[in-house]
């Protein structure tokens, strides 16, 4: 007849003191946490049934995996900081310069101009351009005539329809032609000032703080100057 075994005996003998799983303030399974965990199962096992070698590492295998994936994500999480970082470093060069961008929004400075860009992608006849201040008044209407495709480069010295001087401030600015036989809208692009820059989340990228009260990315400016 066998005896029984006590597997309590054996965990007395070569586990004099139970292992402890190291606290962490943040709250996370360190490495050394769970190789902790994994000497307490292997002190609380029975001898006659031990672990799984297949077992054992397909656990060990699982959590190095885990953790392998952790650091990976902290350390692209860092990267992008940075990415950001040095995009608002190159950014700060564009403080006090003109740029670009796709909108109908305009800002009349104390230079007394506003230009811009008008999007003309087929030929097209009886082109304007129709400018309202922050009322919704129409304060100038200018008339370009036909256009063969391109873009349209146009400038306005801040005046109205009878030459008075329009104070500074936000005006609007929409262009509309005859394209086969239809009157449409075409898309505009607006020459801003840029006041300061600011560092956003790393989804938003760096943002330009624009002469207006108007921000906007990064990635929606055109072209640089004029």
């Amino acid at each position: 007849m066998v005896d029984s075994v006590n597997t309590q005996s054996f965990k007395d003998l070569y586990w004099g003191e139970e292992s402890k799983v190291p606290e962490n303030k943040n709250g996370e399974l360190t490495q050394e946490d769970f190789f902790s965990l994994l000497t307490e199962q292997l002190s609380m096992q029975d001898p006659t049934k031990p672990v799984d070698n297949d077992q054992m590492i397909a656990q060990m295998t699982s959590f190095t995996m885990a953790d392998s994936l952790s650091k990976l994500n902290s350390n692209f999480e860092s990267f992008a900081s940075s990415m950001t970082s040095n995009q608002a470093l190159q950014a700060s060069s564009l403080i006090g310069q003109n740029v670009l961008v796709i909108g109908d929004q305009a800002q009349l400075g104390a230079d007394g101009k506003v230009s811009g860009v008008i999007v003309n992608e087929k030929a097209s006849h009886e082109m304007k351009i129709t400018i309202e201040d922050q009322y919704g008044q129409t304060v100038r209407v200018m008339e370009l005539g036909s256009k063969t495709p391109g873009n349209i480069e146009f400038n306005w010295d801040g005046t109205d329809g009878k030459g008075n001087v329009l104070p500074p401030g936000n005006y609007t600015v929409t262009a509309s032609a005859k394209v086969g036989g239809e009157v449409k809208e075409l898309p505009t692009a607006v020459t801003r000032h840029v006041n300061s820059v600011s560092l956003a989340s790393s989804s938003q990228g760096v943002i330009l703080n624009l002469a207006g009260d108007e921000s906007i990315k990064l990635t929606d400016v055109l072209q640089i100057g004029g």
